[in-house]
């Protein structure tokens, strides 16, 4: 963990943060029975979505586990709404809303319905050897829907639900976002500007620890032209240096001025160079043309850069802007322009309120205690677009390990335990007993 981060920690404990705990009410106590019981139905819920090819660009099958939800929401009297993405190549989002009035917060539940296993994947179909499972999506992030339905169907169960205010999002591109994001997590920040908190069901990284800061994720693409000319007259002065040694000065420049920097990290993902370059950013794909004995003309490197707030986002820019337009090697030029893309989710004093509620619920369940992850060993996510509206943790969904693997499992013996602590921090935070 950063000196940055630990530094929040240590100031907010000084200061007062408190784990809030409570004895269990006779209503939490039935909350607990009846996710116990649900077990099964909730695996089998898990395992009819999960064998769904739901691959963010599979547009029907997005839709597909989208409607299975819709369909459960709507059985628990919430108002469901299909919002088509179709003009940013992309499925859609599936809202879910709660008509209660009386809850002093209204809650913001994000989830997603896609996953990176396309059809072409070999990774199709959920697998259960006793409380282990496998499958595409089974933990990032159907597992963490399965948490969300389940924690309401509770709820209702116990006669809280329709006095809650909830807006629950599953959105259907949050592991391949369609852009520009202005229109594609429109209904998103939309939805969190009515709200006052908003809960993650990314996976869990553990039981004990839920996510309280991300790393914000954007795009960087250099494009450096030198002079084509016969390699006979490379360095001398009517050909200069050409474009691969101008782009490996800019990369190494790069790496010697920015690198070490807490939470700042760079990196090209893609570089292609020669007399003539074909690259389409748009399916990581491109070819190229040179010869070793022609100075090369062009090069293109494409990269991600991940950071922990706006300012230091717009500090990593601006220096990698300088080195890469100032101080060519000879007869050569080049240019660095930014996309933005998953802004960042600062550690804030509201998300470590919602943290120690969340560990107050854990330890009445005699779960343990839950603290902040290393926002360092996190990615993006869809809970950063909110994160300047409402105050939010991550990492509350299913348990599991190899996300985005060929070996993506869950815990499926902690099924039950994921759900309950949900359903409970769900009533306490929106009745606003312990917030």
């Amino acid at each position: 963990m950063g000196a940055f981060y630990r530094s929040f920690l240590v100031l907010f404990l000084l200061f007062g943060a408190e784990l809030v705990t409570a004895d269990l009410t006779e209503l939490e106590n039935r909350i607990i029975a009846i996710a116990e019981r649900d077990k099964e139905a909730a695996i089998a819920l898990l395992a009819r979505t999960v064998n769904i090819n739901s691959g963010t660009m599979n547009h029907l099958g997005v839709k597909a586990v989208g409607d299975i939800f819709a369909e459960e929401f709507q059985s628990l009297g919430l108002t469901t709404t299909w919002h088509d993405m179709s003009e940013v190549n992309r499925a859609g989002h599936l809202f879910a809303e709660t008509a209660g009035e009386s809850g002093s917060r209204c809650l913001l539940l994000i989830g997603h319905l896609d996953t990176v296993f396309e059809l072409d994947s070999p990774f199709q179909k959920f697998d259960r050897q006793g409380d282990h499972a496998t499958g595409p999506g089974v933990n990032d992030m159907k597992g963490g829907d399965v948490v969300i339905l389940y924690a309401l169907k509770a709820l209702k169960e116990v006669g809280v639900l329709d006095d809650l205010k909830l807006i629950v999002a599953l959105i259907g591109d949050e592991e391949k976002s369609g852009s520009p994001k202005s229109i594609s997590r429109y209904h998103l920040i939309e939805a969190s500007k009515r709200c006052d908190i908003a809960l993650g069901f990314e996976i869990a990284t553990s039981l004990n620890a839920a996510t309280v800061a991300r790393r914000g994720s954007s795009g960087w693409r250099l494009d450096v032209t030198g002079k084509r000319a016969h390699s006979a007259g490379i360095f001398n002065d009517e050909v200069g240096s050409g474009a691969i040694f101008e782009a490996a000065r800019i990369l190494n420049q790069f790496h010697e001025q920015l690198t070490g920097e807490e939470y700042l990290t760079f990196n090209p993902g893609v570089i292609l160079g020669g007399t003539d370059v074909d690259y389409d950013p748009s399916r990581n794909k491109g070819g190229t043309f040179g010869k070793t004995n022609v100075v090369a003309q062009s090069v293109v490197v494409h990269g991600g850069l991940r950071t922990i707030s706006p300012a230091q986002e717009a500090s990593a820019r601006a220096r990698m802007k300088a080195i890469a337009e100032n101080n060519h090697l000879p007869k050569t030029s080049a240019q660095i322009t930014f996309q933005d893309g998953y802004p960042s989710m600062p550690p804030t004093e509201g998300n470590m309120a919602v943290l120690a509620n969340l560990s107050g619920v854990s330890v009445d369940l005699d779960q343990g205690e839950v603290v902040a992850f290393d926002p360092g060993k996190r990615g993006a996510a869809d809970v950063s677009f909110v994160a300047g509206y409402v105050d939010v943790i991550d990492g509350v969904g299913a348990e599991g390990n190899g996300a985005h693997t060929l070996d993506e499992s869950i815990d499926l013996a902690t099924l039950p335990l994921l759900i309950q602590r949900a359903a409970i921090l769900i009533h306490r935070l929106s009745t606003g007993e312990h917030y």
